[in-house]
């Protein structure tokens, strides 16, 4: 299997490459140099001229907050180059497979983890983005699988996990937001199910559409940052406080309750949730290791 990836630095992308490596693939990586997403027509361009079998995007405008105040990029880079890759893949009739986020949600709790089909309602320019991009891929393949994940963290980039470890070490007290829910997940780990879903598409299985794929257990992020420090094995950790969000406050909302269920993608490939404990282990060892 033949895997064009847009992306090289970010989470994902990083742990595609590891990924298709350890599986014998052969994966092209495009970064901005090749394929800027700020320029859709570049990136559809470059489909065009790909030797692959199925099209992955794992790049996306992931500043949040920054994307309040620059809409037209982050419009451009999750809605429109989205948009445009997914039509150049169904020019060549390759699958395109893409990640998005639990920011498309409102955030509110309808009493049980969010299903694929609930009504979205972003919160944030971001996730605005995030949707149209969706949409966009819809609107452009029947051929496209979409996986929404969730609080993703790896040894690499910037993620709610390096920020602890190298916040907390040295504090008796952090103040973390307790108010705000979901599943934690590891980029490895999404790396993996896009692999097992491009082979599924490759091989004639592919199921179409809008998959959740996140972490297990649920946990606020005072319980994640709780976990971190306990498994960082420090002699000493420092106490978490639950805090609100509105004492955290942010230029954008986050969603309070993004919880997914995942039994859609279970049923569609055979891919289980994964429980983030022992990947959070794993990337605690191999951040130590890069340390040492």
């Amino acid at each position: 299997m033949r895997v064009l990836v847009f992306g090289t630095t970010g989470q994902v992308a990083r742990e595609l490459g590891r990924s298709a490596a350890a599986r014998g693939l052969s994966l092209a990586a495009l970064g901005r140099a090749e394929a800027d997403l700020a320029d859709p027509e570049r990136c559809a361009r470059a489909v065009g001229a790909c030797d692959a079998d199925v099209v992955i995007n794992a790049a996306a405008y992931t500043a949040v907050d920054a994307a309040e105040d620059d809409a037209a990029t982050a419009e451009a880079v999750n809605a429109a180059a989205p948009g445009a890759i997914a039509a150049a893949a169904a020019a060549r009739g390759l699958p395109f497979l893409h990640v998005s986020t639990d920011y498309v949600l409102d955030g509110s709790d309808p009493g049980r983890p969010w299903h694929e089909d609930d009504p979205t309602g972003p919160l944030s320019v971001y996730g605005a983005s995030k949707l149209g991009g969706e949409r966009a891929i819809a609107a452009a393949t029947p051929d496209h699988a979409i996986l929404r994940t969730a609080w993703v963290f790896s040894a690499h980039g910037r993620n709610f996990v390096k920020t602890m470890l190298a916040a907390g070490r040295d504090r008796p007290e952090m103040r973390i937001v307790g108010d705000q829910r979901g599943g934690p997940t590891a980029a490895r780990d999404v790396a993996d199910a896009l692999l097992d879903v491009a082979a599924a598409w490759t091989a004639g299985r592919g199921v179409p559409g809008v998959f959740n794929f996140a972490g297990a257990p649920a946990v606020s992020w005072a319980e994640f940052a709780d976990a971190v420090f306990a498994r960082a094995g420090w002699p000493a950790r420092p106490r978490v406080t639950a805090i609100a969000s509105a004492d955290w406050p942010t230029r954008a909302v986050r969603p309070a309750y993004s919880v997914l269920d995942c039994s859609r993608i279970a049923a569609a490939y055979g891919i289980a949730q994964p429980d983030w404990r022992p990947a959070l282990d794993a990337v605690i060892e191999e951040l130590a290791e890069v340390k040492a």
